[in-house]
């Protein structure tokens, strides 16, 4: 029949045409996709690169310092390497005094800022009181202003103290600059501890007292220890309060940076910044999987 002989090549044409259609439109859908995602890899790798350049440069920078003996423009490598520098600043009793002020006065100033901020934290979480988010915030807006001024203004009370030059002085100094993080974190670490689990250890006829050392600190621990961390690095770190305070009697690492960069060759300052970055290099690897896994960001919630 007519109708059929015109019908039946038309299928045929039909059933070879649809594939090739088929094909260019998968084509079409697929192009586009794939060419994003080849930009946002891109991108990515060239954001990747640029961290690890803007992070390990300045290392790289120092570590090559350490180590060269000359090195003259326009030469890309040191004309000469040298273990000297070394053991210039491993023999100097100086820096040597500095190294070990930094080791002894760190620890003591998260220990003081332990007992004097985690029960205020400890109140913060669980303690609903008349100005409470306005001492928090308060404790967070006077980091916010710059600490020199803050300094001088203590200096004067402290001459009349009798407290310059003195290693009280200095640790009042680090510790002011440790309250944020002892405060914040701990409080959002206590907030977070589940009430429910708290009551049912008095149900079963713990203590206050027990409560809180049996259930409330352990898992409030993760916090206080990422609060540890910064309140360490913080104090280990802070140079213009503890110049101001110190000098000329006590001098910290970071204190002494001002003294090598301004009298000593540039090699030396290079190692001990090498030796200043070993401490925090070292806490932070500890608690990567604390910060990491969101402790820190939590630590700034008010609850």
């Amino acid at each position: 029949m007519p109708g059929t002989g015109s019908t039946a090549p038309l299928t045929v044409a039909e059933q070879a045409v649809r594939p090739d259609r088929a094909k260019a439109r998968t084509v079409r859908e697929v192009a586009p996709g794939r060419s994003g995602g080849i930009t946002s890899k891109i991108l990515i790798g060239v954001f990747v690169i640029f961290m690890v350049v803007f992070i390990l440069g300045p290392l790289l920078w120092l570590a090559v310092h350490a180590f060269a003996g000359t090195w003259t423009y326009p030469r890309l490598a040191p004309d000469s390497w040298t273990l000297r520098w070394w053991s210039e600043v491993f023999s100097d009793p100086a820096l040597g005094v500095a190294v070990r002020n930094s080791l002894v006065f760190s620890p003591l100033v998260v220990f003081f800022s332990a007992i004097i901020c985690l029960p205020a934290a400890y109140a913060f979480a669980r303690y609903d009181f008349l100005g409470r988010k306005t001492f928090l915030v308060g404790l967070f807006a006077v980091n916010a202003f710059p600490k020199m001024g803050l300094f001088a203004t203590l200096a004067t009370l402290f001459y009349a103290l009798n407290l310059m030059n003195t290693i009280v002085g200095i640790l009042i100094v680090q510790v002011l600059g440790t309250i944020i993080f002892m405060t914040w974190i701990p409080s959002a670490a206590f907030a977070a501890v589940p009430r429910s689990l708290e009551e049912a250890a008095r149900d079963a006829g713990a203590s206050k007292l027990r409560v809180f050392f049996s259930v409330t600190l352990p898992m409030a621990m993760p916090g206080i220890l990422v609060a540890v961390v910064m309140s360490f690095l913080a104090a280990f770190d802070e140079a213009q309060g503890t110049y101001l305070v110190g000098a000329p009697t006590y001098f910290t690492m970071p204190t002494e940076m001002y003294t090598l960069v301004l009298n000593y060759p540039n090699q030396v300052a290079a190692v001990f910044s090498i030796l200043m970055s070993i401490p925090s290099v070292v806490l932070l690897m500890v608690a990567r999987k604390r910060i990491m896994g969101g402790q820190l960001a939590e630590g700034f919630q008010i609850r």
